[in-house]
This record gives structure tokens, C-alpha cells and sequence, in this order.
């Protein structure tokens, strides 16, 4: 996220690469197959990746996906992977990169390389329609039994909380769509993630969900690479300054979340 001299050397030499070769294919050696940007993501996390009903891939960080790896001469191959260890498999070199609604931490900025933030995203915690609960933030959660994905910035935000002495039941599920499950069967008293998923869920006019609550503090998505690959990272974050300047993302964001505009905010 922050530009400096090396980012700057590392784009020109990425662009001489892409110059030299990508047409052929393999990216100029950027990537690990050639002609093809593999991208890791857990195909299950709607609006941002999810199967359509021809059982395609389809959503947000699909589309980019698609529309970086054209920008970059290659085809998008999605290898869908359990979030718990996506982030191992880009270090392991089973894929390039994970476009999968990745928030950019401290953690993983320490353990992997990622792109310019291309999304601003916040938490949200939904109930059941006439749950008659009274949630309206995270210190009405003691006693009740909260949902979220594990291994994922809710999971931090709610282990923060935990740790500051908030006595809530935590009840983590390897897939956002088993919380959303669990909540609308009242196995569950709340669920918390990520705003753009939790807007998903209730947008349908017979949705029995409703959001209660958003965090005012946004979380930056980035595509997360293998740590050290700043070929790569490089040539997706002139990929993903050009996606922006056209309006591409722009017109991804309102297509795919209601008209709203995700986007532009990332670039601030």
C-alpha cells in the first residue's frame, strides 16, 4: 500500500516483462503457469465470490479477477480453497495470488506480499427479523450465542473483544454461509462479518434477516501474493490503478452491491 522508490523500479521492470512476453503467455515468467493468473479464493462468500446457478464462478473479486488478468495478457483460473489455509497455499505456490475479499492487516502484511486496497469494507452484525433481541451493538452481545467465519477479521474483531472481557457463547463455522444457516434455524443469536456479505443476505424482499449494527471503521481488501513477489505485485497494482481510471471497479462495485460504491473510498 505505500509507494516507494523499490515499488516504483519494481513496476517499470514488471512492465518491461509483460512488454517482452505476456502475450505469448506465462506473464512474462511473472506467473506460475504459463499464460495463466491463478488466483486462490474460497468460492463461497457471496456477493465477493460464490458459484452461479450454472455453477460457475461469479461475484466481485471474480470479475476483477478476470478483468486483472486480461490487463496482464492471461486467463483467470479460480482454485477454490478452505479459507483456513489460503493464505498458506500462496506461500506454498499452489496459485499467484488470493482475490478473496482479503482484509490487509499488520499480520499478513508480515507474512505475505499484497496489492493497493481495492474495496472499503466494514463489520456488521445481523439478527432475525422479530428475534426480539436488543442488539444495537458489540456490548449487547453478552450471553448470546455469536456466529462468524473462522480465521477471518470477525474472528479477530470478537477474539479482541473476548480478550477485553466481553462474555458472549462464540461459535465459529468454517463457511459465512453455515452462520447465516445457523442463524435463520435459531441455532444462533447473532451473526457478524463483513458488511457487503451481511448486505447480500438481507437484501432479498423475503429475507429473514436484518443488520443492527456497523463498525464506523472500514477494512481494506487487497489480493494477497507470495511473500517477496514484488514482480507480480507490482504488475496487479498497475493493473488495479488502471481497472480504477477507467471506471471498470466502479461500475463492478454498483453492478454487484446495489449500487453502491466500495471502491472509490479504497483509493483515499
Amino acid at each position: 500500500m505505500k509507494k516507494n522508490a523499490f515499488r516504483v523500479l519494481a513496476a517499470l521492470a514488471a512492465g518491461s516483462l509483460l512488454l517482452a512476453g505476456c502475450g505469448g503467455g506465462g506473464g512474462g515468467g511473472l506467473t506460475l503457469q504459463k499464460g495463466i493468473l491463478s488466483v486462490g479464493m474460497e468460492i463461497g462468500y457471496p456477493p465477493m465470490e460464490y458459484r452461479d446457478a450454472d455453477n460457475n464462478p461469479a461475484g466481485f473479486d471474480v470479475e476483477m479477477a478476470k478483468a486483472i488478468a486480461a490487463r496482464l495478457g492471461l486467463e483467470a483460473k479460480f482454485v477454490d480453497t478452505g479459507w483456513d489455509g489460503i493464505f498458506a497455499g500462496v506461500e506454498a505456490g499452489k496459485y499467484d495470488c488470493i482475490i478473496a475479499g482479503a482484509t490487509i492487516t499488520p499480520a499478513r502484511l508480515a507474512a505475505h506480499n499484497f496489492s493497493k486496497p481495492y474495496v472499503a469494507n466494514t463489520l456488521a452484525m445481523v439478527v432475525r427479523e422479530g428475534s426480539g433481541l436488543a442488539v444495537a451493538g458489540p456490548r449487547d452481545l453478552t450471553g448470546l450465542d455469536v456466529a462468524y467465519q473462522e480465521e477471518t477479521t470477525a474472528d479477530s474483531y470478537m477474539t479482541s473483544l473476548a480478550e477485553g472481557g466481553l462474555a458472549f457463547n462464540p461459535r465459529e463455522y468454517e463457511k459465512v454461509m453455515y452462520c447465516f444457516d445457523e442463524l435463520k434455524l435459531g441455532r444462533v443469536n447473532v451473526v457478524v462479518t463483513d458488511l457487503l456479505v451481511a448486505l447480500d443476505y438481507v437484501a432479498p424482499p423475503d429475507s429473514p434477516f436484518k443488520i443492527v449494527w456497523e463498525n464506523e471503521e472500514p477494512d481494506l481488501f487487497g489480493i494477497c501474493l507470495k511473500k517477496g513477489n514484488d514482480a507480480l505485485t507490482a504488475a496487479i497494482d498497475k493493473a488495479l490503478d488502471d481497472l480504477f481510471a477507467d471506471g471498470t471497479l466502479l461500475k463492478l462495485s454498483r453492478d454487484i452491491f446495489g449500487g453502491m460504491d466500495l471502491v472509490t473510498k479504497a483509493r483515499r
